[in-house]
């Protein structure tokens, strides 16, 4: 099986400060070994990337260099599988946003669901549950859902 990792699980899995560090990183690596595949795209990245460069003093910011930035996403693409951006998936977050009648930031989960769907993906690992569950082809997985 193959799960897509929402941004707050990325921003974990490199943070070793995060009190959730270890429980992702232990789940991540668990998933890793029984041979699962954790799957990016471009918008979970630039996500990252976002919070990683934005100051501290702003929206939980982790207020890093550019380069340290730069290193983290290296070990982002190391370990996950990366899932392209494609037509395809922009006509699926179209129907989806319709459909739903998803407005304001929720558009962002809608193009992760998007995504998902067009690649084949049903299950998102995610700390935010709540953000998923009014799509009825996606399963929102806590980390502490994961057996080690």
């Amino acid at each position: 099986m193959f799960f897509m990792a929402d941004t707050n699980i990325l921003l974990r899995f490199i943070s070793p400060s995060d009190p959730n560090h270890i429980l992702v990183r232990d789940v991540i690596y668990s998933l890793l070994k029984k041979g699962e595949g954790v799957c990016y795209t471009s918008q979970i990245l630039g996500e990252f990337w976002n919070v990683c460069t934005r100051p501290t003093t702003t929206r939980s910011g982790f207020g890093l260099s550019i380069e340290e930035t730069d290193q983290r996403a290296q070990v982002i693409e190391r370990y996950f599988i990366f899932l392209p951006d494609s037509a395809a998936v922009h006509t699926q977050w179209r129907r989806l946003v319709v459909d739903y009648r998803v407005s304001g930031v929720k558009v962002l989960d809608t193009r992760l669901v998007a995504a998902m769907i067009v690649h084949g993906l049903t299950h998102v690992l995610t700390f935010n549950i709540s953000d998923f569950t009014r799509y009825s082809k996606i399963t929102a997985v806590h980390p502490t859902a994961i057996t080690l």
